[in-house]
């Protein structure tokens, strides 16, 4: 048949693809992506050459071209994060959750929250009402949480009408949250210490301490008395007055129980001592056999208060936040839940390393022993008492925990 035939034979598509030029025609293969798509308006492939052109041999289409494998699905964005697949139990105050739970979100973690503290006013607010009739008595205001921000400017704002101290009284706060909780009233302290921990506040205060007097409002029950202790040793006249209380609630939440009951909680999180021990009481009261539910969990602290506090109580930690504030706890479970590439290939490096060269054995003693903390960092971990572990009062007293 006459090529001018066939061509009107073909859809316009295709007619399109088969150009000639003295008498050659392209093959299928390099025809492949205008086929493809000049397909679509055709109803069946073709599978004889006899009604497109007088010479068989020109072009043979024998059988419709491969499929195209397109590649699988890519994994969605919540698949690829890390947390993803992994149930996360939150004990912290009702009214501080979010912000912990959101970071455990952004990495993919199903977050359950169980609250195991109940911020709220002191029993009596006589000793607070005292000192802020007072102020003027005292050199600096001390807030080391931002609880104490809130209940303190409150409960000010309530005796005297005015939100802000009418005084010369200066401030120091601990951490970025207290100072940023601070600003949104508008104030600015006077002293932040260059670590968010509240021992770098008697280490570093900006002017000797002996004969200042200072006002201290904290939690009702527990409380850095640590704290108080090395302000008064080097002079200082502290005042101590209740702000605020941190209570255990009635009972555990019921998702809460329910999951744990269930076994698919993955980690569990634990930001300050009182949250342990009343995560403890808690599960005491709903089954004396709630050992067994936590079997296999990780257990997961802040720092190492709260990490002696599971050691106590729950007879083990799994692991500890290197950066004891949410993030560094946030980040410490990635890294547990993020298998390392290089583990494999450290442990075998660890096992023998060999000088090429000499093709002998080296040593690799010194190389592990770089990674590992030194007795001064362990000791200094120890010692070191964080914001958000100040935040909830975690922290046991100097003469033991108030379990």
């Amino acid at each position: 048949m006459p090529s001018s035939q066939s061509a009107e034979i073909l859809s316009p598509q295709f007619a399109e693809i088969i150009e000639r030029e003295d008498d050659v025609v392209r093959s299928p293969a390099e025809s492949l992506p205008e086929l493809e798509s000049a397909s679509e308006s055709m109803p069946s492939y073709v599978s004889s050459s006899a009604s497109l052109t007088s010479n068989p041999e020109s072009l043979i289409l024998e059988s419709p071209p491969a499929a195209v494998e397109l590649p699988a699905d890519p994994l969605s964005p919540a698949d690829s994060l890390p947390l993803s697949n992994k149930t996360i139990l939150v004990t912290r105050a009702a009214s501080q959750s979010s912000q912990f739970t959101k970071l455990l979100q952004e990495q993919g973690a199903m977050v359950i929250e169980m609250p195991t503290l109940e911020i709220g006013p002191p029993s009596n607010w006589r000793d607070l009402d005292r000192a802020i009739a007072h102020l003027d008595d005292f050199d600096w205001l001390i807030l080391t949480s931002t609880n104490g921000v809130d209940y303190f400017f409150d409960r000010l704002n309530a005796q005297t009408g005015d939100p802000i101290p009418a005084t010369n009284i200066k401030i120091a706060v601990v951490g970025e949250k207290t100072a940023q909780r601070l600003a949104r009233l508008g104030l600015q302290p006077d002293f932040i210490p260059p670590d968010f921990v509240a021992d770098s506040l008697v280490t570093n205060f900006p002017e000797p301490l002996s004969g200042l007097r200072m006002l201290f409002p904290r939690v009702e029950s527990g409380g850095r008395e640590v704290l108080v202790k090395e302000f008064v040793n080097q002079g200082a006249k502290v005042r101590e007055v209740a702000a605020y209380e941190s209570r255990c609630p009635d009972a555990i939440a019921p998702n809460a129980l329910s999951a744990l009951r269930n076994h698919t909680v993955d980690v569990i999180t634990f930001a300050s001592s009182k949250t342990v021990q009343h995560f403890c009481q808690l599960l005491q009261q709903a089954d004396e056999s709630w050992q067994a539910w936590i079997d296999g969990v990780c257990i997961a602290s802040i720092g190492p208060q709260t990490s002696q506090s599971c050691q106590d109580l729950l007879g083990r930690v799994d692991l500890e936040a290197q950066e004891y504030t949410l993030d560094g706890l946030t980040g410490a479970i990635v890294q547990w839940a993020t298998p390392d590439p290089d583990d494999g290939v450290a442990e075998a490096e660890a096992e023998t390393v060999i000088d090429t060269e000499t093709e002998t054995v080296v040593d690799t003693e010194v190389v592990i022993a770089e990674a590992a903390p030194t007795v001064e960092e362990k000791e200094d971990a120890q010692t070191t008492v964080t914001e958000e572990e100040i935040e909830l009062e975690e922290d046991n007293q100097a003469n033991g925990s108030d379990t």
